[in-house]
């Protein structure tokens, strides 16, 4: 099993979009995108609660999968606000993000939350995508790796090897994230790309942790997305509103595909 041969993409539409813009958007992202072999590349859109049920109506699941933006770590209880897991399977969902950033710095979520999630997440079926990242602030200090690996090792506490096969990675550097974020040039990605790398295989062995997928957010847009790409680390890329238009998105598709593909052949020549 080799899951880091095809390219992962996909977006998170935060608190924006109707559950009629959503369904709009996702059949329009699917009509231009079908062709393209899902065993090259998985596709992923992370909609809001609300639109959940609707959207999966919408598009095959074998070509988009859905996901939710957070999840309560228990399956019922006392928890009012809360999503609970079985809803989500409900609505027919296929993965779970935790610990994006503003759920960590805005409402204030602790790796132990994140933890207690991710563990929930794969207990109940669901691929997490556990999203890491830095402050412009622990950046500056220099401890950007040290803050990666400790959101990682707590994170990802507990979980088994095999649980480990069905997790994805995303680093979103805080301040890089939302409309005055700031990209991360390419190489400095693909640097903290690999401290993520060494430490899954820290806690997984070469295997299961050299397997796990890692993309890299954080204003990505039509002019970076190229460059971000074809570095050796980066598995995929997890888009803001660059990928809100279903064609805008596309066009970064078509752009990144076929880079992604030559990079992947020239590594396995070498």
């Amino acid at each position: 099993m080799d899951r880091r041969k095809k390219i992962y993409l996909g977006t998170n539409t935060k608190m924006y979009k109707t559950t009629g813009e959503t369904v709009a958007f996702l059949k329009r992202l699917n009509q231009l995108t079908k062709e393209i072999s899902r065993d090259k590349m998985q596709l992923f859109v992370i909609p809001s609660y609300m639109t959940l049920a609707a959207a999966r109506e919408s598009v095959p699941r074998q070509n988009i999968s859905l996901g939710a933006q957070n999840m309560a770590w228990e399956e019922q209880g006392q928890f009012t606000g809360e999503i609970s897991p079985l809803m989500l399977k409900e609505a027919g969902m296929d993965l779970v993000m935790i610990g994006h950033s503003e759920r960590r710095h805005v409402f204030r979520e602790t790796n132990e939350e994140e933890n207690k999630k991710v563990l929930c997440a794969c207990k109940s079926g669901f691929s997490p995508l556990l999203c890491v990242g830095e402050t412009a602030v622990e950046k500056g200090y220099g401890i950007a790796a040290e803050v990666i690996r400790t959101q990682l090792k707590v994170g990802l506490h507990g979980m088994m090897p095999c649980e480990a096969r069905k997790i994805m990675v995303a680093y979103e550097p805080v301040w890089a994230i939302g409309v005055n974020g700031v990209p991360a040039s390419k190489e400095y990605a693909n640097q903290i790309h690999q401290v993520i790398r060494e430490t899954l295989t820290e806690l997984f062995g070469d295997e299961i942790g050299g397997d796990v997928p890692v993309l890299y957010g954080g204003s990505v847009n039509p002019q970076n997305a190229e460059e971000l790409i074809c570095m050796p680390e980066i598995d995929g890329l997890f888009i803001g509103r660059s990928a809100w238009d279903a064609d805008n998105f596309n066009a970064i598709i078509r752009k990144v595909l076929p880079l992604f593909e030559a990079k992947r052949r020239g590594e396995d020549s070498v």
